[in-house]
């Protein structure tokens, strides 16, 4: 079973499919970490802790000068002796933030159970997981921490969650409450994170542990562009396909802090969780705060062993609903295309171009409802606009239909223009501090979701809307971050409530939402990447990953985002250049391979476009459709680091290994320059492979390649394609792709291929 206990040494051995992760509860009731890493037969680790005296280290027992909490590796830290920053603080009712938990019992429980109000993995049959409930006591103020473990059966993951219960007779309040809590005997890692910035989000950052705290966080409201909530430790000869690696990930939407602590005696304690520094949250008797979930995994096969286990873990047991598992259509936006300035006939205009072409849904963006002709007005009057969209949203979505299009729509439900009906009637429905200015971002202000009443009103609304027309997607945006998180309807001594209550309201619309409409296929947004995090994939299976679309941008951002989210997640669009956020200039053709590597969509006038150039987009889509469920739901491998070079490289692989695409990208030519091959991955070393070479190797002049230049397929043996590789193109023009499809061939593997080149 997955998880086992052993009475005589009070060990509990939680294993997946590779690894092991172990904890112990101590003669005196603390529950101390012994080891997380490849999996173990039969643990003992009776001499894992190793309890020396330390100067400077208090005693919680005088009779034992070698325990300190100072320097026990503790499952679940308070503030109480330990120096080292706590995973939880609680205000008593003597004004003092001391606990003291003790392990009181413990539950093993088939299956998962749910996380009231908030999302989670989950499963789909009791068997697939079991869970561990640690209850843990502190006897003089009668606060109860459970701590949740729930280990996958199919999966290299562990999902942790803590449980918070007054069973005293006072109020308590909860000042900090992280999710997870992990204490590593040593320090010998490097810090992995993805930052960034609106149009520059999730880049790869990677630093070693030094003493002190490094951290990552955000208190925007949501989970942010400037960093996500994720973080790995890896040991310092990891690199993509070798070597340790524990990656985190919060499955929550709202303000975080990742934090890593490097203590005196070089050990790290590792924290994720809700950032403190705008939380609380008061506890009355009887009452029960819930963490958000940390999802774990560990991998001896580098970055692109944990990204492997995130993918199917959050394909399959994250996301959800009707669309989880099928393939995700072809769209065409209308924002860079026309932003605010359309009508329907410009519209169907589009739609009609975008079918020839081959795609396969129409988006119609912001600017159809209200008096939206700019960013100034009309949020939160969710009514078409009549001299737009004379026809209404029905007559519109019928049109586009007829077409053989389906319809999709953008809306902003969170927020509120000051110019609106719904501002002048309820102007304390947005977050506020009264007697304070209210700032703007974009033009607008932030609902306040910590009230029942305007999440209903946003549900109703919403509701109203998607039930006017036949629509089959909806982008759901947010293009501004939280600024005075407060209430009107919350008392003084429970405004730190207000940032999480807003999430917990947000995701009870969203719950309602999507269940209500399990046929729309949903999308977040917030600014683009703003909030790309497990949290929103519970309730929308993908994400626009960046406002920013120029191609070689997007190969940093769709990387580093990949080694932790699913390319099925993330919405990758081919734009006009020069590019509408940098200005650059790249080829179609990268531009198109780039969005073929997730979930292909268009952001431009494609009527606009010569002959030339729709011609290419016709061969990008008949490709994309003839690979993407390999690129949806295939395994992914990166190859090549654009954070390491001027080049990057990533492949999708089938899951029998006998069919696989690779992509390449480079960035500035280099003149008279190095000749550059690419190593694969996952591939099966005794088949022989076809492998069709699709090279930009023409230019910004647009020309295609006509039957004689296109490059013939060869046949190369899978072991020679992971030790040697393919030859990338000569570098002799900035921003080149390539791409390859490679297919199983029925040969003996001693028969040598017919051509080595590749």
């Amino acid at each position: 079973m997955p998880i086992s206990y052993d009475a005589s040494c009070r060990q509990f051995h939680l294993q997946t499919p590779n690894t092991s992760y172990v904890l112990q509860v101590t003669e005196e009731g603390y529950v101390t970490h012994l080891y997380w890493g490849p999996r173990l037969r039969n643990p003992r680790l009776q001499d894992a802790v190793r309890l020396v005296p330390r100067a400077f280290s208090p005693n919680p027992d005088p009779n034992r000068p070698e325990l300190s909490l100072d320097t026990l590796p503790q499952e679940y830290p308070g503030a109480s002796s330990d120096f080292r920053a706590p995973a939880f603080v609680v205000g008593q009712t003597d004004g003092s933030t001391v606990s003291d938990l003790r392990y009181q019992t413990h539950r093993i429980l088939p299956g998962k159970p749910k996380l009231a109000g908030l999302p989670a993995t989950y499963v789909e049959s009791a068997d697939e997981a079991e869970t561990l409930e640690l209850d843990l006591m502190d006897d003089v103020s009668g606060l109860t921490v459970t701590l949740v473990y729930s280990v996958f059966r199919d999966f290299d993951a562990i999902a942790r969650s803590v449980r918070f219960q007054n069973q005293g007779t006072h109020p308590l309040q909860l000042l900090e409450a992280h999710s997870v809590n992990v204490d590593f005997a040593d320090d010998a890692f490097d810090l992995l994170h993805l930052s960034g910035a609106w149009g520059r989000e999730r880049h790869v950052v990677r630093q070693p542990l030094r003493p002190g705290t490094q951290s990552v966080e955000s208190r925007r409201g949501t989970s942010s562009h400037q960093h996500n909530p994720f973080l790995a430790l890896l040991r310092k000869d990891t690199d993509l396909h070798h070597g340790e690696v524990y990656g985190l990930n919060l499955v929550y939407s709202g303000n975080f802090l990742a934090r890593v602590e490097v203590d005196q005696f070089a050990t790290a304690r590792l924290s994720l969780g809700i950032h403190p520094s705008q939380f609380a949250w008061r506890l009355h008797p009887g009452d029960t705060f819930q963490t958000p979930e940390v999802v774990m995994t560990f991998s001896n096969h580098g970055l692109t062993g944990m990204s492997q286990t995130f993918h199917a873990l959050y394909r399959s047991r994250l996301c959800r609903g009707t669309h989880r598992d099928k393939p995700r259509p072809i769209l065409i936006n209308s924002w860079e295309a026309m932003y605010f300035d359309f009508d329907v006939p410009g519209l169907e205009r589009l739609a009609k171009e975008a079918k020839e072409l081959g795609i396969e849904l129409f988006v119609l963006d912001d600017g159809w409802f209200g008096k939206r002709n700019d960013d100034t007005t009309s949020l939160g009057d969710w009514v078409v606009n009549r001299d737009k969209i004379p026809c209404g949203l029905d007559g519109l979505a019928q049109r586009i239909h007829d077409l053989g299009l389906s319809f999709g729509l953008w809306v902003e439900p969170e927020m509120v223009s000051p110019d609106s009906d719904l501002f002048r009637a309820h102007p304390d429905w947005c977050l506020h501090v009264p007697g304070r200015n209210k700032s703007l971002g974009r033009n607008q202000l932030v609902l306040d979701l910590s009230r029942d009443e305007v999440c209903d009103y946003v549900i109703e609304t919403m509701t109203q809307v998607f039930s006017s027309a036949p629509i089959d997607y909806v982008k759901w945006d947010m293009n501004r971050h939280l600024t005075e998180v407060a209430s009107a309807a919350w008392p003084a001594d429970r405004q730190k409530e207000v940032g999480h209550r807003y999430i917990l309201g947000l995701y009870r619309i969203l719950e309602t939402l999507t269940a209500r409409f399990p046929h729309i296929l949903f999308e977040s947004c917030s600014g683009g990447g703003g909030r790309f995090d497990p949290g929103m994939l519970y309730y929308m299976p993908q994400t626009w990953t960046s406002d920013d679309t120029d191609a070689w941008e997007r190969v940093y951002i769709q990387f580093g985002t990949s080694l932790v989210y699913p390319p099925v997640t993330m919405g990758a669009h081919v734009s006009s250049v020069p590019n509408h956020q940098v200005g650059r200039i790249t080829p179609l053709r990268t531009r198109g391979d780039v969005a073929m590597s997730a979930n292909l969509g268009y952001e431009l006038d494609v009527s606009k476009l010569g002959e030339t150039e729709k011609q290419e987009i016709r061969r990008q889509i008949a490709t994309y459709k003839a690979i993407r469920s390999l690129v949806q739901f295939g395994v992914y491998y990166p190859l090549q680091s654009p954070f390491d070079g001027p080049q990057a490289a990533w492949m999708f692989v089938s899951a029998d290994q006998r069919e696989a695409v690779v992509f390449w990208f480079g960035s500035l030519a280099e003149p008279n320059g190095r000749l550059r091959r690419v190593r694969l991955a996952g591939l099966r070393k005794d088949l022989t492979y076809q492998v069709s070479d699709s090279v930009s190797a023409t230019d910004l002049r647009g020309q295609p390649e006509t039957d004689s230049e296109r490059p013939q397929p060869v046949r190369v043996n899978g072991d020679e394609l992971m030790a040697f590789g393919l030859a990338v193109p000569y570098p002799d023009q900035d921003f080149q792709s390539a791409f390859w499809h490679l297919r199983a061939v029925e040969e003996p593997t001693d028969v040598p291929a017919t051509d080595s080149r590749s």
